[in-house]
């Protein structure tokens, strides 16, 4: 092992080899003041490559162990402070150890020296398979001259070959330092002939690269030859067919289009710099493609309002049955646009179920204002582009979607209705619901800026409806920007009258058939209602209809009827078995069984609540698939029990004696929400106190520790569930008292609601 103590040079960027000689200027300090060592003492120097090249003052640990030895042969002091040096490689080393690094590097290192033995049919060949590597290497690089081939084809040690040829071929720094840590020659040979073959294959495709530029500029500039010699044509023929008619075209549209001053010269810029292109240039394709979207917009068109109040109440009528309260608020609201000059910014949400009628509704408002209609879903969407756009310097840009729907209105007072808002996304893109804000806030709309026409315009005239199956995921400031309007679930006699007078018709017209070829008796549409559908609106009912006009069509062809007439009894040759069902009331009273009301997507439900007491340690297990909410509901009518036992009659320590399992029918349907509390304390008391509870009642409300009865949402829809299920009273939370008239007033007469608001009254009520 031979060691030495030399100064230290880091290299930025740069791998020595040995048997490579390398000019190099020095500028940093550290690096001057070693040279300077080194020439003092016997010229020796360690050159090692920085890991990192950019860094200024590197650490040991910054550079790498494995360098190489050098002899400086020349060093020359230039303008500027710089230090030019010229060293030769002698042979490898590593870093042992680190003597001083003030005010320059200093350290030990053990340097390696190669041994060669006599030529052996291995090293032969592969010193033949690296020559011809180079070889290849050489043909492909024009940079080279005969002389660096020819001296690299003299040697004959394997080492120095080796060290040579990675001196002069063009590698990555990382690649160079990897061949030089590789100690073992035959592994360094492969690694260099691999680095070598890859070099090879980059410039290879760099070539076929450069080619293909060269054929494009020789074609673009032949091209623009001749389009220059057409000009000169058409300048002599008087242009008829030229740019210049396109360019005459969008001037006069600018002029005729009533817009500001500003906008107009912006848009006689862009035909400017349109005039100067060539036609068939990229850059000319944007402007053209812009300059058509900017002048299509309806800046001049308005249709004429209708405000006849009359008039819009028999359209609403005609288009919708029942929504009474819905009604009267758009009539409402349409009478203080007649007041306002239709200047009214109230944005209206219908929010509502899937297949209430928000959308036809929507349409109504339109028919009923004389104004044209357009739909934008917003759906899915989670790019703040599909509001306002896409810049136009990026390929395939275009207008945003409210744009996009005033030009396809071709008028400049459109009813747009923005569908689903509750569904939009929010990503790295942007928030769309933020781009809202501005286009439904009517003191800012007024001067809208989409990001791909970059000129304002006046959205203040267009009136915009919204819709959404919930409010939850609408963010607060939209939200803010909006006037609710609840559309609830349609009653069973609701979806009657519109599916006779309605559904029906529409379905058979889709058929192709006439009232006298096929009718469907009440009793059927009843039944279809009950038993084939189970949702909020009427789509699904409507689908259901349409289902039995088709199969009736095909019976009148098949059979060669004249007629065909659907009822209760023939319902399932044409749409099968029935496919749901309603949990009727028990037929005796029960004990720890109640019947709780619960509200989904699709309209209201009854939800069974059994509890079995039985002797064991105090464990309460819960099942049915219950979410996080109905758990803690059971654990807070638990503590109310307890602290209330000696008024119920109930063994004070019933948690501890006895196992208690709480469980909800349909356990593979999940279920939560606030308003099961009371069935679950009910339900625990009679178990634990034997008493049975009314087959007739069903109950709906949380329930607090003290025993507190809060207030729920969804009445109307759960009180239509125990209409259909035979219940004859219902305990609802006091708060919930107001909610009762909005319940149909065929269910309210047939139902008793007792208000409640504490659990003493509940179980006064509901046991026996």
């Amino acid at each position: 092992m031979n060691l030495n103590c030399m100064p230290l040079i880091p290299m930025r960027g740069m791998v020595v080899f040995p048997y490579m000689t390398l000019n190099f200027d020095a500028g940093r300090d550290v690096s001057v003041k070693a040279l300077e060592a080194a020439a003092e003492e016997n010229s020796m120097i360690f050159l090692s490559a920085q890991k990192n090249a950019e860094k200024e003052n590197p650490a040991l640990e910054d550079i790498h162990t494995i360098g190489t030895v050098a002899k400086i042969k020349q060093v020359m002091h230039m303008p500027g402070g710089v230090t030019r040096v010229v060293v030769g490689g002698i042979r490898r080393g590593a870093i042992r150890e680190l003597v001083s690094s003030k005010p320059y590097f200093k350290a030990v290192i053990e340097e390696y020296d190669e041994f060669y033995t006599q030529s052996s049919p291995l090293e032969e060949a592969y010193m033949n398979r690296l020559k011809k590597a180079y070889e290849e290497y050489f043909a492909q690089n024009p940079r080279l001259s005969a002389e660096n081939y020819m001296s690299v084809m003299a040697i004959d040690e394997m080492g120095r070959l080796c060290d040579t040829i990675a001196a002069g071929v063009e590698l990555k720094t990382e690649v160079k330092q990897e061949i030089l840590e590789e100690l073992d020659i035959y592994k360094r040979i492969e690694r260099l002939i691999v680095a070598m073959n890859n070099r090879l294959q980059v410039m290879n495709i760099e070539r076929k690269i450069s080619h293909k530029v060269k054929e494009r500029i020789d074609k673009n500039q032949k091209e623009y030859y001749l389009r220059e010699q057409l000009k000169v044509i058409q300048d002599e023929l008087g242009d008829k067919d030229g740019i210049g008619a396109e360019v005459s075209e969008y001037r006069d549209k600018i002029d005729k289009i009533k817009a500001g001053k500003d906008i107009k010269d912006k848009l006689r810029k862009e035909v400017d710099r349109f005039s100067k292109m060539s036609p068939q240039s990229a850059e000319s394709t944007v402007i053209r493609n812009y300059l058509d979207t900017v002048l299509d917009l309806p800046w001049n068109k308005v249709t004429k309002e209708s405000f006849d109040i009359a008039d819009a109440e028999t359209v609403l009528n005609e288009d919708h049955y029942g929504l009474e309260k819905v009604k009267e608020r758009i009539l409402e609201y349409l009478s203080v646009r007649h007041f306002t000059k239709g200047k009214n910014g109230t944005i209206l949400c219908l929010v509502g179920p899937p297949g209430v009628g928000k959308t036809s509704v929507a349409k109504s408002i339109a028919r009923a204002l004389g104004r044209k209609y357009v739909r934008v879903s917003l759906g899915g969407i989670h790019d703040e582009a599909d509001i306002r756009g896409h810049r136009k310097t990026y390929i395939g840009a275009m207008e945003g979607r409210i744009i996009a729907a005033v030009k396809e209105a071709k008028v400049k007072n459109p009813l747009i209705l923005l569908d689903e808002v509750d569904k939009m996304g929010t990503d790295y893109k942007g928030d769309p619901s933020a781009a809202l804000l501005e286009v439904l806030d009517y003191e800012q709309n007024g001067s809208f800026r989409d990001h791909y026409v970059e000129v304002p315009f006046d959205l203040s005239q267009v009136l915009f409806i919204t819709t959404a199956n919930t409010l939850d995921t609408v963010s607060k400031p939209l939200l803010d920007r909006m006037e609710i309007i609840e559309l609830s679930s349609y009653t069973d006699e609701e979806k009657f009258n519109i599916a006779k007078n309605y559904l029906v018709k529409k379905s058979l017209e889709k058929a192709g058939l006439t009232g006298e070829q096929v009718s469907i008796a009440d009793s059927a549409l009843r039944d279809i209602i009950s038993y084939y559908t189970r949702e909020a609106g009427v789509r699904r009912l409507e689908q259901q209809i349409g289902s039995v006009c088709r199969k009736a069509a095909k019976n009148i062809l098949e059979k060669g009827k004249k007629s065909i007439k659907i009822t209760s009894k023939n319902l399932p040759d044409y749409l099968g078995k029935r496919r749901y069902h309603f949990d009727l009331i028990n037929e005796n009273d029960q004990v720890g069984v109640v019947r709780g009301l619960a509200w989904t997507s699709v309209g209201g439900t009854t939800l069974s609540v059994e509890v079995n007491v039985m002797p064991g340690s105090g464990k309460v297990e819960l099942t049915g698939k219950l979410g996080d909410v109905m758990k803690e509901s059971a654990m807070a009518a638990i503590s109310y029990i307890r602290s209330k036992t000696d008024e119920l009659d109930i063994s004070e320590d019933f948690h501890k004696t006895k196992d208690i399992h709480i469980h909800v029918p349909e356990g593979a349907v999940p279920k939560d929400g606030p308003s099961a509390g009371i069935t679950m304390a009910t339900a625990l008391v009679s178990a634990l106190s034997q008493r049975p509870v009314r087959k007739d009642i069903a109950m709906t409300g949380e329930i607090t520790l003290r025993g507190r009865v809060l207030p729920i949402g969804g009445l109307k829809e759960k009180s239509l569930a125990a209409y259909r299920a035979g219940i004859t009273d219902i305990i609802i939370p006091i708060e919930n008292k107001p909610d009762i008239d909005d319940i149909p007033k065929e269910i309210r007469n047939k139902i008793n609601f007792i208000p409640v608001d504490s659990m003493d009254i509940v179980l006064e009520n509901s046991l026996r």
